[in-house]
């Protein structure tokens, strides 16, 4: 299991647009349909990653609580499905269902959005502030697989704690680590 770092897109950086199929309304999600007055956050995660299996759970609870909260949650798979067919999108509606989540999964066949958030890693999260500017990038929180640290989202959930806070973005940004995102 090879482990791959997120690139760490530069903070303040605008919130690429995007419109892409929801594999689980299938309908097409633009950026603007996920407009929020507090935050954002664009998760890319995909089906197979082990790093991703690893999270999930807490991912359905962050995205759940969150939402309470204002905060807008959307996750895309870019994975080359030539290649990984798991990651395709009838397996992205069932993983989505098994494992409740509650906001849009889409699917970036292109890869063109995962480009331009330069996501480079499955799980990669991506917090955008009110004004759609990059305000954390990173991790979910320090567990990995077999690492026998605790999933709690300590790293994102201080960053959407601040973020409605009208805070500081965190100082302390680590990357994500996970599985390289499956280029065509």
């Amino acid at each position: 299991m090879a482990e791959t770092p997120s690139n760490m897109l530069p903070l303040g950086t605008k919130a690429p647009d995007f419109t892409l199929p929801d594999t689980l309304s299938d309908k097409n999600v633009s950026l603007s349909d996920l407009s929020s007055e507090i935050g954002l956050v664009i998760m890319f995660i995909c089906n197979h990653c082990p790093f991703v299996i690893h999270v999930q759970d807490e991912i359905s609870k962050i995205a759940k609580e969150y939402g309470a909260k204002g905060i807008v949650f959307a996750a895309i798979s870019a994975n080359d499905v030539v290649n990984y067919p798991q990651d395709g999108p009838d397996i992205m509606k069932q993983v989505a269902h098994k494992n409740n989540y509650s906001f849009p999964y889409l699917y970036d066949e292109s890869q063109a959005v995962a480009k331009a958030y330069n996501a480079a890693c499955t799980p990669d999260f991506f917090v955008f502030d009110s004004h759609s500017e990059l305000y954390y990038r990173g991790q979910l929180d320090g567990s990995r697989p077999g690492n026998n640290i605790p999933v709690t989202g300590e790293s994102l959930r201080e960053a959407l704690d601040l973020v409605i806070a009208g805070q500081l973005a965190p100082a302390n940004q680590l990357p994500s680590i996970g599985c390289s995102i499956k280029w065509k």
